[in-house]
């Protein structure tokens, strides 16, 4: 618990460092700048903190995309269904089933925090009028872009120059994605310390989910486009990488 507090300050620490006058929501090998006229619209595309670059703010139409592709999209699913394998194979919680059935329970209730914690994500940065939309690196090397996705958990962007901030939303909806299970669904042994502690795997998983959207690719063949979620995590207008 103390190396997890530890942890946590130190990335707050940076994340409240003064931040760089710009931002870009351009992919890394697509970057708009000024001079290019480009209409390209922020979303999960990639933070750039080159001088002459521009930050846009997601419109709303992309951000309900990006809430519908992080709340239902493959990222969730297979989450969940890890989740839920690694529950089954240690029995927790030991009330429910084994087989089929108590590895639906297990995986309904890992996609029941999920939905939970996005909604709350999205819908708490909405009140905070914070961009929580997650934007790859244009840094190179593996250290420095995981670091990138890790500060990126515990801040989101704010502000016409989308200036980076610590996000209270983000900090707070995967306890309560954990809260809601431990009072709405788990066996009613379970109370709010259990609440917290799941919340902190969580937290966790939210990390290991932004370094897979800083290394993995979702281009126009991908599942994304296939269920009509186009551009999810990237610019709108921008081109897509061959």
């Amino acid at each position: 618990m103390r190396r997890f507090i530890f942890l946590l300050s130190a990335i707050v620490t940076v994340a409240t460092l003064p931040p760089v006058k710009a931002q870009t929501a351009a992919d890394s090998t697509n970057a708009s700048s000024p001079a290019s006229g480009s209409p390209a619209d922020a979303s999960q595309g990639t933070a750039v903190t080159q001088p002459n670059s521009i930050y846009v703010r997601p419109t709303q139409k992309t951000k309900l995309h990006n809430y519908l592709f992080d709340a239902f999209g493959p990222y969730p699913i297979v989450g969940a269904a890890f989740a839920a394998g690694i529950n089954q194979a240690t029995r927790t919680p030991p009330e429910w089933q084994q087989g089929a059935e108590g590895y639906g329970e297990r995986f309904g209730s890992a996609f029941g925090v999920a939905l939970v914690t996005t909604t709350t994500r999205y819908a708490l940065a909405q009140a905070f009028q914070e961009d929580t939309l997650y934007y790859r690196c244009q840094c190179k090397g593996f250290f420095p872009r995981v670091g990138h996705s890790v500060i990126s958990t515990f801040t989101s962007r704010r502000g016409e120059d989308g200036h980076r901030v610590f996000s209270f939303p983000a900090l707070v909806a995967p306890y309560a994605g954990t809260m809601t299970a431990v009072y709405a669904w788990y066996p009613g042994r379970y109370n709010a310390a259990d609440g917290f502690r799941m919340g902190n795997y969580t937290l966790l998983g939210y990390v290991g989910q932004n370094i897979a959207l800083e290394f993995v690719y979702g281009g126009p063949h991908s599942l994304l486009s296939r269920i009509h979620l186009k551009h999810g995590h990237r610019p709108p207008n921008a081109q897509s990488n061959p």
